[in-house]
Parts: structure tokens; sequence; C-alpha cells
């Protein structure tokens, strides 16, 4: 797994995306890699935690748009490739009889975001930030986003963060109820092992069943059904000439222009 690096200690299982080169975004590889290890993690009786985190300042900056482009003009086709591991990573997540500790530092925009939002809990260093990101290229959200947010914020401040795409930092995304809790740059890693290691050494069974009634409380068996809702508006729109025109305002680092339609 070339960006993708796992590590079990003391029953804590830790997923690192590091592709910091492109800010920890994910092509079809390193995708595909997530899913491996998310997948290995989740059902390994052995890891009773699981945190999932970036390297080098950054969480994950969601589908690498480097990609998509190389893929005019199948924009769509080459977001389902991408995608469809991404949203197989989340479902896993959400169904794993385990608690999963999404671990925030730096941004975690787009899919990043979603990623971070599909984990039980979420800790932020004091210098994470989290954006919805999709509407800058003209995108319709995906990843889960458009699913966990109204659950997790309401769909009023959804609404805001979809139309408005404000730049969340850690303590407003602690306010509104993104995240579990904000922890000092300084010690962030510290407190994230301790956490994980709080978590491995309970009642991991007692956890799995819980996590299981909240998810059938919350209508998490509509996850899945979602998803494949997202990822075919996406890709639908992905085609369309807003996209066509995001995506070259992004790299060309210009305000777009959109239509209408």
């Amino acid at each position: 797994m070339t960006h993708i690096v796992t590590e079990v200690h003391d029953a804590v299982g830790t997923i690192t995306i590091d592709r910091r080169e492109r800010f920890n975004s994910l092509d079809v590889e390193t995708a595909r890699d997530l899913r491996k290890a998310g997948l290995r993690m989740a059902r390994d009786t052995a890891v009773r935690a699981v945190v999932l985190r970036g390297a080098g300042g950054v969480f994950c900056s969601g589908a690498d748009l480097k990609e998509i482009r190389g893929a005019a003009p199948s924009y769509g086709n080459a977001f389902k490739e991408i995608l469809e591991y991404i949203h197989s990573t989340i479902s896993e997540i959400r169904r794993a009889p385990k608690p999963f500790l999404a671990a925030v530092d730096g941004i975690a925009a787009a899919g990043g975001f979603g990623l971070a939002m599909s984990c039980d809990l979420v800790l932020a260093s004091d210098r994470a930030a989290f954006e919805w990101a999709y509407s800058k290229t003209g995108l319709t959200g995906a990843e889960s986003s458009t699913f966990l947010l109204p659950k997790l914020i309401g769909l009023r401040r959804s609404f805001e963060l979809l139309l408005l795409n404000p730049r969340v930092d850690a303590a407003r995304a602690l306010e509104i109820g993104l995240i579990t809790t904000v922890v000092s740059s300084g010690t962030f890693d510290d407190e994230v092992q301790r956490v994980a290691r709080q978590l491995a050494s309970g009642p991991t069974e007692a956890f799995g069943i819980a996590k299981e009634l909240l998810n059938q409380a919350a209508g998490m068996d509509r996850l899945d059904v979602h998803l494949d809702r997202e990822l075919e508006q996406l890709a639908r729109i992905a085609d369309g000439s807003n996209f066509a025109e995001g995506i070259d305002a992004f790299f060309g680092k210009r305000a777009p222009k959109f239509g209408a339609a």
C-alpha cells in the first residue's frame, strides 16, 4: 500500500493516509488501498479500536481532482472509480462492531470531510478545519456528507455549509456538533492515543452492539442506499458544463462562472 500506512499496537489499529504531496487526496489506487485497510481493521477481532488519520498536518482533501481532470471528458466515470471505494470504506466504518476514531489535524474537505464524519468519534486539533468544498467545483456532495450532516448538526446548519461553504474551524465545529472534542496541537497525538487505548480496553462486544442499536435508531440502515444515490447524482452532474467550468477554475486559481444548468 503505497499511500496507506497501517499499524496495530495494543489492540489499537491505525490507518494513515500519507499522500501529502497531493494534500492526502485519494486517487483510485489510494482509495482502493484505504478500502482494503478499513475492511481488514473492521473485521480483525484482535483490533478493538481504529484510528483514521492523515499525515503531514492534513487529514484528507477528498477525491484527487488532478486525476479526475486527466480523465476528461469522462469526469463522471472517473469519480465513480474513486468514490465506489470511498463509499465502501464509509459503509464498513459504520457497520464495524468496534469504535472508529477520526483524528483530524489540518483540513478535512469534501471526501475527507465525509470520512471524518462517518467515524464514531472525531478528535480535532486546534488547527483543524472542515469544509464542504463540493460547491467550489459545481458538485452535489458525496461520501455520506448529505446523509450524515442533517443527523449531526440539523437541517438549517447543513444548508449553511452546503450553500455558503464556510471553512469551519475546530472551535466552531465543536460548537455545532460536527466533532467530539478539540485538543491542543501540541498534545494531539498523545490524546488521540489515550482515547484510542481507552476504547480498546473497553467492552468491545457491548460497544459493537450499542453502536448497532444507535445506527438503527438513527436510520443508518438507509446509508448504503443513500451512498448509491449520492454517487449517481455526483457522477451525472460531473459530466455537465458547470463541473467542467469548476475544475478549470480550480486549477486556474480563479473564481468559477457557473451557469443555471
